[in-house]
């Protein structure tokens, strides 16, 4: 084992690792907050919850109808995405011409029925679930042990991101999307179906958040809580990356991670404030983000 300005590889690797890791998730929850806030206008607050509700629905499947991570992968976002279209259906189409505000209260509302009707029936205590047999294990490195599940999960967010961010940036759907926002009645004149279109967007964003829930429970305990406690952290995220912003969040999201995880190896006290202090000081300079535009 070497040491990097004193410290040992294998302690500043690993907390490069889990920084990634934190990462991964930060940039999968603020791309889903980015892609409903740019094409709806709405502060979605609801997005933990849905995060949570995905490592349930895998937990659930797992537990009372036997299908395993990766039918999970496909199934618990489908199946959160629908509640999420209810509610855009139900509550959030009302909003759209009204202040951001509203929209915030409303979600974080959702949320916390929501957060409250899984712990009054799971409790606050987590629930296990268990590594996909394909991914455990792990590999040796030399300079740090690097296990097979941890890998998946930055490769594969990473793969999720970059190809939303391509569907949306560079392929006619996105195109329309993007117009949509924009000048709706336009995009009415094509024979789009606008309501409908933002709709879907607002369950695709609810899905990402599924995914990412998903893909946390088996690194984190499936709990009720695990939503609000990412959540805070996620809007830094994403008002460092700029509001609306695909790149940005992406970008933004691994890169926080990874300071995240080395603060905790150089400056250990600041690694719970290192991303609120970030997002005051872009706030400063570029109070639009990182990546985003003034209006």
């Amino acid at each position: 084992m070497f040491e990097i300005f004193g410290i040992p590889s294998q302690a500043l690797f690993g907390q490069l690792l889990i920084g990634l890791i934190n990462g991964s998730f930060y940039a999968l929850l603020s791309l889903g907050l980015a892609v409903i806030f740019g094409m709806l206008n709405i502060i979605n607050f609801t997005h933990g919850a849905q995060y949570m509700m995905g490592a349930f629905v895998a937990y659930l499947l797992l537990q009372h109808v036997g299908i395993d991570y990766w039918g999970a992968l496909i199934l618990a976002p489908i199946a959160v995405g629908l509640t999420g279209i209810v509610i855009e259906r139900l509550f959030l189409h009302h909003l759209y011409k009204l202040d951001h505000l509203y929209g915030l209260l409303l979600t974080f509302g959702i949320a916390l029925i929501i957060e409250g009707l899984f712990r009054n029936y799971y409790g606050s205590s987590g629930q296990p679930y268990q590594v996909p047999a394909l991914l455990q294990g792990g590999r040796n490195l030399g300079f740090m042990f690097l296990p097979n599940y941890r890998a998946w999960v930055i490769v594969f967010s990473l793969v999720v991101c970059l190809s939303t961010w391509f569907v949306i940036e560079r392929t006619r759907l996105g195109s329309y999307l993007r117009a949509a926002t924009e000048n709706p009645a336009l995009v009415r004149a094509f024979g789009i179906n606008v309501p409908r279109m933002i709709t879907l967007t607002y369950g695709f964003g609810v899905g990402l958040a599924a995914l990412a829930g998903v893909m946390a429970a088996p690194i984190y305990n499936v709990s009720p809580l695990m939503g609000s406690d990412l959540i805070v952290v996620v809007f830094a995220v994403v008002v460092i990356g700029g509001m609306g912003s695909i790149m940005g969040a992406i970008v933004t999201g691994f890169a926080l991670g990874v300071i995240e995880g080395l603060t905790k190896v150089f400056f250990p006290e600041a690694s719970n404030t290192v991303i609120f202090v970030i997002m005051a000081i872009v706030l400063l300079i570029r109070p639009a983000g990182l990546f985003g535009r003034a209006s």
